[in-house]
């Protein structure tokens, strides 16, 4: 056999022993985060085995007594954050970033139809003035 058979049950004890105060701990986390108090949940907050969770009596009965009572007297509704929380700066800052895209969009077209109607305007002056005014590259 690999290893030393001593030490893994004494690390499994040790495991064992911390568990429940992991799954207090994970109660504790779940209550001041506002999030339903399952067993599913507790297990994956605390690190703990679901099976851990039903065997320890008393574990089981604290959960179902906190599920009651979250039944019973349902969370507030989170209030509005106040106006300068972040979801309001991402939102002001949002709004303000697509009315400059929208004034960009526009002043680039301005400037395309006025770039049209110059090199237009350049093309008539040039037919008026005839082949023989026409700028030709100098070649070295």
């Amino acid at each position: 056999m690999r290893g030393n058979p001593d030490n893994l049950r004494q690390a499994a004890a040790r495991k064992s022993a911390a568990a429940p105060a992991r799954a207090e701990q994970g109660l504790r986390e779940l209550i001041r985060r506002g999030q339903p108090i399952t067993f599913r949940g507790l297990a994956q907050t605390a690190d703990v085995s679901l099976d851990f969770l039903y065997r320890c009596t008393e574990l089981r009965r604290r959960v179902e007594q906190l599920r009651a009572q979250q039944r019973s007297h349902p969370p507030r509704p989170t209030t509005q954050p106040p106006g300068d929380s972040p979801s309001s700066v991402v939102r002001t800052l949002t709004a303000h970033l697509t009315e400059l895209k929208r004034q960009h969009r526009d002043e680039v077209q301005a400037l395309r139809q006025a770039l049209e109607a110059a090199q237009s305007e350049n093309l008539e002056l040039r037919r008026r003035l005839g082949p023989q005014h026409t700028i030709r590259p100098e070649t070295s």
